[in-house]
């Protein structure tokens, strides 16, 4: 699964390409904070059994953020957010949401799944397939599944929050009642704090660091 520098260096990547000329030390902090928070759920694991990648990894909340902003902008006669902030604050807000949708929450989304509508609908999905162009077949894809008959396609269910349970550096083994380590298992469980396990997380981190650290370095040039 991808860790938070993962998570943090797509981040970075989305503000630096987004935020214009927003984009500075403090609004970069404000969409690495966005996007490092929903890994906090790795703690509520520890108290609760509807833990990581479920309570802070549901698509509700940016959804929600998104519906708070649209009131706030469009149908109030007086905008908090733009009032407070100005045009530079709105900017930073719709960014900080298409953020934590593709960098805080996407990304796991595709790679061992999250709990994508909880509290509304408690079910982990994974979204993986593939996309592909074949002289002899044409378009193969199997994100949407076009043939009943066919093997499953597109989000995969792993199952609910009391049937999914996964392993953090914070909680290595949950499953336990009540969430926690279970006292019927290992008592002193190997504490594992992923950094990069795939290549193309290592692509990520990388390219990501690079690329933010890039504009802050010709942003200070500029300036």
């Amino acid at each position: 699964m991808p860790s938070t520098l993962v998570h943090l260096a797509f981040g970075g990547m989305i503000a630096a390409a987004l935020l214009g000329s927003v984009f500075d030390r403090r609004s970069l902090l404000v969409v690495l904070a966005v996007v490092a928070a929903p890994d906090l759920d790795s703690f509520i694991a520890l108290f609760f059994v509807a833990g990581h990648r479920t309570v802070l990894h549901t698509y509700v909340v940016p959804i929600a953020a998104s519906a708070l902003l649209y009131v706030d902008l469009r149908l109030r006669d007086r905008s908090f957010v733009r009032d407070r902030w100005g045009p530079e604050g709105v900017r930073l807000a719709w960014v900080s949401v298409v953020a934590l949708v593709f960098a805080g929450i996407g990304l796991d989304f595709v790679d061992h799944g999250v709990n994508p509508l909880w509290p509304l609908h408690d079910q982990f999905y994974v979204l993986d397939g593939r996309f592909e162009i074949s002289d002899q077949r044409g378009i193969v894809q199997s994100y949407v599944d076009l043939n009943p008959e066919t093997e499953q396609a597109g989000p995969r269910s792993r199952g609910s929050s009391q049937e999914v349970n996964i392993s953090t550096g914070v909680d290595p083994n949950p499953g336990g009642e009540g969430g926690g380590p279970d006292p019927d298992t290992v008592e002193d469980p190997e504490r594992m704090f992923p950094v990069v396990r795939h290549g193309w997380q290592l692509a990520i981190l990388v390219t990501g660091t690079v690329v933010t650290a890039a504009r802050l370095w010709t942003d200070d040039i500029e300036n």
